[in-house]
């Protein structure tokens, strides 16, 4: 299978990177210092049950997608609309689009945006990118798929290539159980730049969890969403399977570049103010990073 990767971050290299060492024929698109380096040395695949450099092609334009059967979309949902846009003209008419993203309205915003079938899909994958073309993989790796059209038969693509996949009818309550896991989280490693499993011996932590949980579960049951499980019983075993994990909220910030928070308790806050749930936590811990994040960018133009 012909598979292009738009945006390859931490998660579009991983997926990207385990589907060429299968032998699918895959592109990477993304930053110039990860394009030089793979295109040099292959993409280092430095995981928990293995290490190698995979040989892959590797792009910094949107053109690269240019007659993918498969597209990886794993974009920050901050650019969900922009990279739409610029990879539009290029996309074959058949292609399918799999939205690897944090975030719960990501599909449709890029449904609304391109032709072609678009799936939502969970990802549960904890990796960083170590340096130019080196992803590093600290645990999971798992992905849920909503049904497609396109390509009945993907979740056996992924699963021949070593990643664990599911389809299920209920891809938007997936969707919320993985925004839950992000609110829990993501802030508060960001904040206090920790992982998870330090995160979770903080003083006072196990209460304002609880507290960012009920606020979402509540939100989420006014939105109409059936959860799979219990939301709070997988907030607590995130930690024992990523203890070494920083969120992405938190390597965003320690690059000094613009986090997702408007996509994860920003999304809470704003859709429990449209239902008139209140979110009191999660809007704290949107206003504790949106104020890191302006800090930094007011540092970022002093510097220029």
């Amino acid at each position: 299978m012909k598979i292009a990767v738009m945006g390859a971050g931490a998660v579009g290299c991983y997926y990207g990177g385990m589907l060429a060492r299968a032998g699918h024929a895959v592109t990477l698109i993304g930053r110039p210092q990860h394009v030089e380096a793979i295109g040099r040395d292959g993409l280092l695949l430095d995981t928990r049950s293995f290490r190698a450099h995979v040989p892959l092609e590797a792009s910094t334009e949107p053109h690269a997608v240019r007659g993918a059967d498969l597209v990886l979309f794993c974009v920050k949902s901050t650019d969900t609309e922009s990279a739409a846009d610029a990879m539009r003209p290029h996309l074959a008419p058949g292609a399918l689009v799999l939205t690897l993203q944090n975030g719960v309205d990501n599909a449709e915003r890029l449904q609304a945006r391109l032709p072609q079938e678009v799936a939502p899909t969970v990802v549960y994958v904890a990796t960083e990118m170590a340096g130019p073309g080196h992803l590093r993989h600290h645990g999971r790796g798992e992905l849920v798929i909503a049904p497609t059209r396109a390509l009945p038969d993907i979740a056996r693509t992924f699963t021949q290539a070593g990643i664990p996949t599911q389809v299920s009818d209920n891809v938007v309550g997936a969707l919320w159980m993985k925004l839950i896991l992000n609110c829990a989280y993501n802030a508060v490693s960001a904040i206090a730049q920790l992982p998870y499993g330090r995160v979770v011996e903080g003083e006072g932590v196990d209460g304002v969890m609880r507290d960012v949980v009920r606020e979402c579960v509540a939100v989420a049951q006014a939105s109409g969403v059936v959860l799979p499980g219990d939301a709070w019983a997988a907030v607590a075993g995130l930690v024992q399977t990523m203890p070494t994990q920083y969120s992405s909220t938190a390597q965003d910030l320690a690059r000094g570049k613009r986090s997702e928070i408007d996509h994860l308790n920003g999304f809470v806050m704003r859709r429990g103010e449209a239902l008139g749930v209140p979110t009191p936590v999660n809007r704290t811990l949107f206003a504790l990073v949106r104020l890191i994040e302006g800090r930094q960018a007011a540092a970022g133009r002093a510097a220029a």
